[in-house]
């Protein structure tokens, strides 16, 4: 929310300026806010920054515009709690620009949530959600003191951004209140470390394992097998890859997939690709592939959506509408973690 600050003087007092940018629509946000939470949000900005400001009044400033006052001695936040609660995290992150903003861990939950958000997905798939970011959260400020505003895992928005995107957006939002305050500091964990969010929408019937990532696991999700997204075919011609790779490619050329250190490559030619590398460059659905060569062109057939990594968005959504609740559907797609709520172990 706030990328800056001044402390100056009047004679009686220290103030505090607290700069915001429209860039990303960050500061038409506290709009959305009631006065205690901009306060709130101030006296964590100052806790978390270790800011040396001891006064109460605190001037906004947008592009250069004082656009509000706040007096923090009126708050009844009398003191900044040591927890990491999603009202009280805060979450640095770095723009495009190199220039560093901070928001609550809640409004990242929330950009997150709508990032994933289907009118269809259960209520205990999006607290899977949360809880896995809370993970990644506390594990990028402890380790990197920050997030990138877009990486493998987040593209980040503000709430601003959703408003146009969702007709429901106010019933929605208060949803995602409700959600992320049921899971409020619950992350998961193995061997005392925080885990990466890993999430994909299907797979070919069972996860992944990465070795990598050992708290990885591969799980039955048969429930994947009836996914939309479980098939999905795309032919390219040998002139479209020629252009692309910059090979001279033909029905004749050397073609295959070969396995190598517990994961497969696939051999264009003289070239040798990574299945991720592949993905990429040809913006395939799934790093799951098959290959059939043609006269005139290559067919490549994709199983699954994402990585087949950790939690199955398709098959946890079928599994919470059994009843299953998010505690027993994480226990299941990472059976090698814990859940934890700051130091408390909730499962063993």
């Amino acid at each position: 929310m706030f990328y800056n600050y001044e402390i100056h003087n009047n004679g009686k007092e220290d103030i505090l300026y607290l700069f915001l940018t429209m860039k990303y629509e960050f500061s038409s946000e506290f709009n959305l806010q009631d006065e205690n939470d901009l306060k709130r949000r101030t006296k964590n900005f100052i806790q978390s920054n270790h800011i040396p400001f001891h006064g109460n009044h605190i001037y906004l400033i947008v592009d250069g515009i004082v656009v509000k006052s706040i007096d923090i001695s009126k708050t009844i936040y009398n003191s900044f709690p040591s927890s990491y609660s999603s009202d009280y995290f805060m979450v640095s992150i770095k723009l495009e620009d190199n220039s560093i903003c901070e928001i609550s861990l809640k409004d990242y939950l929330i950009s997150v949530l709508f990032s994933y958000f289907d009118l269809n997905l259960h209520d205990e798939v999006l607290k899977c959600i949360c809880i896995l970011y809370n993970g990644y959260i506390y594990k990028m400020m402890k380790e990197n003191e920050g997030v990138v505003v877009s990486d493998e895992f987040h593209n980040y928005k503000p709430i601003s951004y959703y408003k146009s995107k969702f007709s429901s957006f106010d019933s929605i939002l208060k949803k995602f209140y409700s959600i992320i305050s049921e899971v409020d500091s619950i992350f998961l964990g193995y061997k005392n470390d925080y885990i990466l969010p890993f999430i994909h929408y299907s797979n070919s019937g069972k996860t992944t394992i990465n070795s990598l990532y050992p708290y990885l696991s591969s799980v039955r999700s048969l429930w994947d097998l009836a996914s939309p997204y479980y098939i999905s075919v795309c032919d390219f011609s040998y002139q479209d890859l020629n252009r692309i790779f910059n090979l001279s490619l033909n029905k004749n050329s050397n073609i295959s997939l070969v396995a190598k250190k517990n994961s497969q490559r696939i051999v264009l030619e003289n070239k040798t690709y990574t299945i991720k590398e592949l993905q990429k460059i040809l913006h395939l659905k799934s790093n799951n592939i098959y290959l059939i060569i043609y006269q005139d062109f290559l067919r490549i057939i994709t199983i699954g959506l994402g990585n087949s990594y950790g939690l199955s968005l398709f098959g946890a959504n079928e599994i919470a509408k059994s009843g299953t609740s998010y505690f027993n559907i994480l226990n299941y797609y990472f059976p090698k973690t814990k859940l934890f709520k700051h130091i408390k172990e909730l499962s063993s």
